[in-house]
């Protein structure tokens, strides 16, 4: 028997469960297909970093005696999906079985599902296990509970992979540091740097592939990425030694010019497999142990992985394809056009969407506190904004930046994910950044006609909501707030939300 296993752009991993077959017992097909770079609108630098590290796995694949079929995007017309990929190989060899390994997207899934009866073979699709939880534990977590809060879920991995725990007990005697990881930074010469890794041959002829064929957002260099586990590795070693000792205490600041300040940049790695969620944490802990970091650093990059990622792909999975278009508070605003151009005199966005379209990254707080919470008060459409979010970010694809986007950040699944919705004045934002310094809207004016944006829009967002949110426990004192405001008061928050919004 003579088998075709199908490895996607995000499935970089030698040991993936549909790789476990000896060589000599099935082929592999990898495809760069037109399908997978339009659906949306993606980041260019996204699309380069994929295929450069795609195509560098397909070497080592053939290095390690493999046959590997490789469809590249030079061909003309490339080919037009993964379907027809699969499909020609099929036609050009004798296979008697097609396996996959899950992809990360219900899309792919539910068409991979139709595969056998439109091939006419068998076809294995595998449980993708590059995770902490299988799909079968995070049903047994969720089963019966009332509330799906990530808190209890991370506090279950920590004992099942023994990380940062001594016996039953969390080391430090609590779970979460997360108190004591808020503090804003401020500029300083030694502010570490990521790593960066000079382009290859191979990355370079991507580069220019894309820089021809692809025009949209972003720009395409400069591109620093690393497109291989080995490369990945140093970019893992560099963020520990240099980085992750202060990453803790100052992982929610955002400074202007400082894209990264002391976070990893290894989201996008782990995302396509060219590192594993348990190596990185591992790593991390190890560098707890021997005293380099400090414990509140280490539980907070930990608890992003073992238990913010594996808890949103537990929700993706479980909630259903459905998840992406729900909308629990009636947003149907359109995303304005600021978020492609980034011209806005609102400068924490136009610096957030800026460096988005430079690097294509921008940290979590960046995204949640800054682009999100504008998007959630300004009630621009959640849908349309997941399909943002999944463009523009290197590490971004479905299964990660869906829930991420439609629960956490846009409460759109009405507080399945999020106990409240992450709505905020510009206080939030001003407290931990230099954004609002120098803006052409004053932080401290609340209605005037040069008042921040977001002031007047988060009464506006509780105003418009009220019916949906006055039950939420924690909303009772903003609202309560709400009510000792005159009516004056109260009139002009509307009145300034409404100049604001019809300026969108």
């Amino acid at each position: 028997m003579t088998d075709l296993v199908l490895v996607l752009g995000d499935q970089l991993t030698h040991d993936l469960p549909s790789l476990r077959q000896k060589p000599e017992a099935a082929d592999v097909l990898m495809a760069e297909v037109a399908a997978e770079t339009d659906y949306v609108w993606h980041h260019r630098k996204k699309i380069a970093f994929i295929f450069s590290a795609m195509r560098h796995f397909a070497d080592e694949l053939r290095a390690a005696g493999r046959r590997v079929h490789y469809r590249a995007f030079d061909e003309t017309p490339p080919c037009p999906d993964l379907a027809s990929a699969v499909e020609d190989a099929l036609k050009a060899g004798t296979y008697d079985r097609l396996i996959l390994t899950e992809p990360g997207e219900w899309r792919l899934k539910q068409e991979m599902e139709t595969w056998s009866e439109r091939f006419g073979l068998p076809v294995m699709m595998l449980e993708d296990d590059r995770f902490a939880c299988s799909h079968d534990r995070f049903a047994r977590w969720a089963e019966g509970r009332k509330q799906l809060r990530m808190e209890y879920f991370y506090r279950e991995m920590r004992r099942e992979t023994g990380l940062l725990m001594e016996g039953d007990k969390p080391v430090g005697g609590r779970w979460n540091f997360d108190a004591e990881n808020r503090e804003a930074a401020s500029s300083s010469l030694f502010m570490p740097q990521p790593f960066r890794v000079e382009p290859d041959e191979i990355t370079a002829d991507v580069l220019d592939l894309v820089e021809a064929r692809f025009e949209g957002f972003g720009d395409i260099r400069p591109f620093h990425f690393a497109v291989t586990r080995k490369d990945a590795l140093k970019a893992l070693d560099h963020f520990i030694e240099h980085a992750l000792p202060d990453f803790g205490t100052y992982q929610d600041a955002m400074l202007k010019g400082e894209a990264f300040l002391y976070h990893s940049l290894l989201s996008a790695y782990l995302n396509v497999g060219l590192l594993g969620p348990l190596e990185i944490c591992q790593a991390v802990e190890a560098a707890w142990k021997r005293g380099h970091a400090p414990l509140n650093a280490a539980e907070g990059y930990i608890r992003q992985i073992i238990g913010w990622r594996e808890y949103v792909r537990g929700i993706y999975w479980r909630e259903g394809p459905d998840y992406v278009r729900r909308n629990a508070l009636g947003a149907d605003r359109p995303l304005p056009d600021f978020y492609w151009s980034g011209k806005t005199d609102m400068a924490c966005l136009a610096a957030a969407i800026g460096q988005t379209r430079k690097e294509a990254y921008a940290h979590h707080i960046q995204r949640l506190m800054v682009t999100g919470t504008f998007a959630l008060i300004a009630g621009i459409d959640p849908h349309a904004l997941h399909e943002w979010y999944l463009a523009v970010y290197i590490d971004a694809f479905e299964w990660v930046e869906a829930p991420n986007t439609v629960g956490m950040s846009q409460f759109a699944d009405g507080g399945l994910l999020g106990s409240k919705p992450y709505a905020a004045s510009g206080a939030y934002i001003d407290r931990m950044s230099d954004y609002c310094s120098g803006c052409r809207y004053d932080v401290k004016d609340k209605t005037g006609r040069n008042s921040c944006p977001f002031n007047s829009l988060y009464w506006d967002f509780l105003a418009r909501n009220e019916d949906k949110l006055r039950g939420n426990p924690r909303l009772g004192p903003v609202y309560r707030n709400w009510d000792r405001m005159s009516e004056e008061k109260r009139q002009a928050y509307r009145d300034r939300a409404a100049e604001v919004l019809e300026a969108l």
